[in-house]
């Protein structure tokens, strides 16, 4: 039997920047009942993109709209980071990197990478970026870098690509409740802790106090 929240999302999504405080308290509400969630990775772009200007002032536009929803901190004046080439592989495959080393790791390394992204503008798809960041919140270095480049973890970063897309989830972040193989669905998009507290809490008494 197998009972868990599983949270769908990309680190370079602005909105799962703007829901990382709501996830970090339904975590804290599942854990209370014995309840752990596991994090899958969604690829919100997988293909290189250069931003042009028009690119960039839209993703500002963005990161406007989630700061006022969330109140998360961006670097509105300075926006993306300078010479980005957007392509969220791989950060993502920097989490699935960082779960399969030490899974309880991998919740500070996301929130790291996020801060680090649009609070700090560090370009994020470099490879030395993300293994700094992952040094900041433990691992080691050279065994980290060597595991986010082998092609294990490269497959792995497909196949969660794969699974998010073959259940239809298009838009993160997306949050699911599994029991026994049967997924429900909490949330694809942003919503705030007070709209979500209640689901977690039903699907909490029915499928694991109950």
């Amino acid at each position: 039997m197998s009972t868990g929240l599983i949270y769908v999302m990309d680190p370079m999504c602005s909105w799962c920047w703007g829901f990382a405080p709501v996830a970090r308290a339904l975590t804290e509400q599942a854990a209370d009942s014995g309840v752990g969630m596991r994090l899958v990775v969604g690829g919100l772009r997988r293909e290189r993109m250069v931003m042009d200007r028009a690119g960039r002032e839209r993703t500002l536009s963005y990161w406007q709209a989630v700061h006022e929803a969330s109140g998360q901190p961006f670097d509105l004046e300075g926006g993306l980071p300078d010479g980005l080439i957007y392509d969220t592989e791989p950060a993502c495959r920097a989490l699935v990197a960082a779960r399969d080393l030490d899974e309880q790791r991998v919740w500070p390394l996301a929130q790291r990478i996020q801060q680090a992204f649009y609070v700090e503008r560090w370009d994020v798809t470099q490879a030395q970026r993300l293994v700094e960041l992952a040094a900041e919140v433990g691992f080691a270095r050279g065994r980290f870098a060597e595991h986010f480049d082998s092609q294990a973890i490269r497959d792995a970063t497909v196949a969660d690509f794969a699974w998010a897309r073959n259940l239809g989830i298009a838009g993160f972040p997306t949050l699911l409740a599994e029991q026994d193989g049967q997924l429900a669905l909490l949330t694809n998009g942003y919503q705030p802790l007070a709209a979500l507290q209640p689901l977690l809490t039903r699907w909490l008494e029915r499928n694991v106090r109950g």
